[in-house]
């Protein structure tokens, strides 16, 4: 087992296409290099991890990406995670993503596009679903918009808000979720340009502005975020990546799948999956302003995520197809990330850290 002093990191992958589950690893601080210790395929196909703390120890959560969904929660102070009472049903098909709020896990199930409550326990495990908000509508994409597909789900900077991105409408939902009953209650919906898809949304540090990646457009979509009134106004897009972009094989389409903010807010990162590729956007002093720079190679194919260290030194991309995941130094004045390894990790599909 590592020490408590060592960095740790927990990676998920698809159990239907050869993963292992979720990962445990140690997380070698001064260069960034992961190394595995233990994994578990206690729960089928944990697309999107989520980290917890309960009574002083680590409680890992994950999604399982099935129908019917699931989700679980793990003790995660060992070298290979161990479940930690029940795996719950979340009431709907084809969980991608999870958050803590207020007091429980909430899922964003893409399949059935709802979201579902359930309550965090005393000792960290999950109980039944307590509330599963369905959503409705659809968008201009035959293929991917025909109804309402939730991709991701979190708490705002101020906590008193659920977030969540439909890829199915075009459209960032706000909620309020009460911690007594896990209730989610629609409060505001905002419209983004139809067709983009958006998949997931990061915030400024400074709370007071969000940016919305598309997954059918390669844009980013700038917003205001008004916490006291718990809504999302649209400022403005850019674009993620240069023009006339072609996938990394020269074939297909480009598909970005996550959005993270650099701690400091100079920075913002993109992955794109058949570009695979990272793009380098700069942000100007008030954050409304993205500007794309550069991107840079993902060290693998398909990045279906993108994971900051806390110190910031550090960027990790799960890149699923190529089965690993990739560690880059980010350069502090520029913010560009250069290659610095890799571990294998088959069907990788998200990477967090405690």
């Amino acid at each position: 087992m590592i020490g408590n002093s060592a960095g740790r990191a927990f990676l998920g992958s698809f159990t239907s296409a050869g993963g292992l589950g979720v990962t445990a690893a140690a997380v070698d601080r001064d260069t960034g290099a992961l190394t595995v210790l233990g994994s578990t395929d206690a729960v089928a196909d944990p697309s999107f991890l989520a980290v917890g703390r309960r009574g002083g120890e680590t409680v890992l959560y994950a999604v399982g990406e099935s129908a019917p969904g699931v989700a679980a929660a793990f003790a995660a102070d060992g070298d290979v995670p161990t479940l930690l009472g029940a795996v719950q049903a979340v009431d709907g098909d084809g969980p991608t993503h999870l958050a803590l709020a207020a007091d429980h896990v909430v899922t964003a199930n893409y399949t059935s596009g709802s979201f579902t409550a359930l309550p965090v326990l005393d000792d960290g495990s999950l109980g039944p679903a307590s509330s599963v908000l369905r959503l409705e509508g659809s968008g201009p994409d035959p293929d991917r918009q025909e109804a309402p597909h939730a991709h991701q789900v979190q708490a705002d900077p101020s906590g008193n808000w659920v977030v969540g991105v439909d890829l199915g409408t075009d459209s960032v939902g706000v909620c309020a979720l009460d911690p007594a009953t896990g209730a989610l209650t629609p409060h505001s919906e905002t419209a983004l340009r139809p067709g983009a898809g958006p998949r997931h949304l990061a915030f400024h540090p400074s709370g007071s502005l969000a940016y919305v990646l598309g997954e059918l457009e390669p844009i980013l979509t700038v917003c205001r975020w008004d916490a006291a009134a718990g809504r999302l106004d649209v400022l403005g897009e850019v674009p993620v990546l240069p023009e006339h972009v072609e996938a990394a094989d020269g074939a297909g389409r480009t598909y970005p799948s996550e959005v993270v903010v650099a701690h400091d807010g100079r920075f913002l990162w993109t992955a794109n999956r058949g570009h695979d590729s990272i793009s380098v956007l700069t942000l100007d002093e008030s954050g409304e302003k993205p500007a794309l720079v550069t991107t840079v190679g993902c060290g693998g194919h398909w990045p279906r995520d993108l994971t900051l260290d806390p110190g910031g030194q550090w960027l990790y991309a799960a890149n699923e197809r190529s089965g690993n995941v990739s560690w880059f130094a980010v350069d502090a004045r520029t913010g560009i990330p250069r290659y610095a390894g890799s571990v294998e990790v088959p069907a990788a599909s998200c990477v967090v850290l405690a």
